[in-house]
């Protein structure tokens, strides 16, 4: 089965995120906005339950965090990607850090960008008419963060929680 760790932000942070996802992102209805803290790996039953114990050291030895949306960017001209710039803050780049050593796959494909997806897999017109319009907007939200979710693909392709993460607690 594919698992993945991800950080949802708030509700407001993420209405805004889904204003924009509705129209530009298929995959609106498989997932709510999130920030990928650890890419889609596979792993069976026995491998999940010797990772929670792991999952809920690292969220306990973690402090709540804020985050800072500070822009639209892109991962052009690799994908045609618009997303919500989320400043790499210490803290955030250090969770993704715990989370690709010891137990956990080392599955890293790309460099660790901190984002919320807003569309993707656009045809070249419609990326430079999507980018060009939402560059000009202005975005700047903050928000604190305080758990990460354990997810799970299901067969028709949705993501699921598998279990939270409470930062700084002993669950």
């Amino acid at each position: 089965m594919k698992y993945g760790i991800v950080i949802f932000p708030s509700k407001p942070v993420q209405d805004k995120a889904n204003a924009l996802r509705k129209r530009y992102d298929p995959h609106y209805s498989l997932i709510p906005p999130h920030i990928t803290i650890k890419e889609a790996f596979e792993a069976d039953d026995e491998t999940i339950h010797k990772l929670i114990p792991d999952l809920r050291a690292i969220a306990k030895e973690t402090s709540p965090l804020t985050i800072n949306v500070n822009k639209v960017s892109t991962f052009a001209p690799v994908t045609n990607t618009i997303y919500m710039k989320v400043e790499a803050s210490q803290e955030i780049v250090h969770l993704f850090e715990k989370l690709q050593s010891g137990k956990f796959p080392d599955n890293k494909e790309y460099a660790f960008v901190p984002h919320i997806t807003i569309a993707q897999k656009l045809s070249d017109q419609e990326y430079a008419d999507v980018y060009g319009s939402l560059q000009m907007k202005d975005t700047q939200l903050e928000d604190q963060i305080d758990r990460f979710q354990l997810m799970y693909q299901l067969e028709n392709g949705s993501w699921t929680v598998y279990e939270s993460f409470v930062f700084g607690k002993d669950e």
